[in-house]
């Protein structure tokens, strides 16, 4: 590397046998004029160079116009321009850093400058936090002398008299017709219209006449009780709400394990209280459970008890639940039955009683 200072003594350059050196690259105004320069003061042509540095020409030619929109990448670039300041005898590493600040790299984020600001703000922290707390001083002794100087001690009212229109509730002249009573039930509801009942559409459809106590006692003593309905509080899995009468729910976490007849598992997880299992129908499988009372068993949509055991046919459940469908169809046709028996009776009978009373009607007209 030559070395390129720019501080020759003049003793030297007196010497007779002194011959003048390159130029050095921080003499000039930029990078470009530098190499042109030396590269004259040399007496070398560009092809030399080219042909001694293995750059081509082109590339040269534009650090010496200071063009460095046409050299490739930043590191064939800085290599270049290393290359023909050593070929020039020029100091490489001068000629790389004037070259890194004529052109800055643009895939470096500029920085913000540090060091100064921080110095200045540490130079006057005391003055701004003094500031901040004679500030806060100031507002909390503002309001402290604002508390203090409205706060006055109790003195009597100079009211002679309370006049008339000041008593709870009064008014001049009208005192005799205020009376206070019991609190009153608040009013019905005047947005709800009453429920409209068409006469005699209950008793043709029921059987029960609506009029008749005795009638609606003896339906809700003979009407089965109603069981719990099946509330899904969790995740529901297996068949469709549609494809499925038997519903298992998880009282609490407890696993659920369902094997095929040919001992493949249907379904096995550990389900999470108020998670349930819809079984499907037609299938030969086994239920299996390791604590009975953590499951409660929904049939048709209706609570019906616990487990009997901790293996389980799925077809004594399915079974079972087909029975209480066709007891509750039955029941419910026996029920539309004695209805409209009911009915017709009741219509025959006021039939009976209209024909009876024309009769006596004609009888009386006959007589007069």
């Amino acid at each position: 590397m030559a070395l390129d200072t720019g501080n020759i003594p003049k003793e030297l350059q007196d010497h007779p046998d002194w011959k003048d050196v390159a130029p050095s690259i921080t003499d000039a105004p930029t990078l470009g004029d530098g190499l042109h320069i030396a590269r004259t003061h040399s007496g070398r042509s560009l092809a030399e160079l080219s042909s001694a540095t293995r750059v081509p020409t082109r590339y040269l030619t534009a650090l010496e116009q200071n063009d460095f929109s046409v050299l490739p990448n930043r590191v064939f670039s800085i290599g270049y321009v290393r290359a023909y300041a050593g070929a020039l005898g020029l100091d490489e590493q001068l000629a790389v850093e004037r070259f890194k600040r004529e052109s800055p790299d643009p895939s470096v984020p500029l920085q913000p400058p540090v060091g100064v600001a921080f110095e200045e703000v540490k130079r006057y922290s005391p003055r701004l936090i003094a500031a901040g707390l004679a500030l806060v001083l100031a507002v909390v002794g503002w309001n402290v002398f604002q508390r203090v100087s409205l706060m006055r001690a109790p003195q009597p009212s100079d009211l002679a008299a309370v006049p008339e229109s000041w008593t709870l509730g009064a008014v001049p002249g009208q005192g005799q017709f205020m009376r206070l009573t019991a609190p009153r039930p608040a009013p019905p509801d005047q947005t709800v219209p009453a429920l409209y009942i068409t006469p005699g559409l209950e008793a043709e459809l029921t059987g029960i006449d609506p009029a008749s106590p005795e009638g609606i006692a003896a339906a809700a003593a003979a009407a089965p009780p109603v069981q719990k309905a099946f509330n899904p509080r969790g995740a529901v899995y297996g068949a469709a709400a549609n494809a499925s009468r038997v519903v298992l729910q998880a009282r609490n976490s407890a696993y659920l394990i369902v094997r095929m007849s040919d001992g493949r598992v249907l379904f096995a997880r550990q389900l999470a209280a108020g998670d349930a299992w819809r079984a499907p129908v037609g299938v030969s499988a086994t239920v299996e459970v390791q604590d009975v009372s953590a499951f409660d068993v929904y049939l048709n949509g209706e609570h019906g008890g616990a487990l009997e055991a901790v293996q389980t046919p799925l077809e004594r459940l399915n079974s079972r639940a087909q029975s209480l469908a066709r007891q509750a169809a039955a029941a419910i046709a026996a029920r539309t039955e004695a209805a409209r028996t009911a009915a017709v009776q009741a219509q025959a009978q006021a039939q009976l009683q209209a024909a009876s009373a024309m009769q006596g009607s004609a009888a009386d007209t006959a007589g007069g």
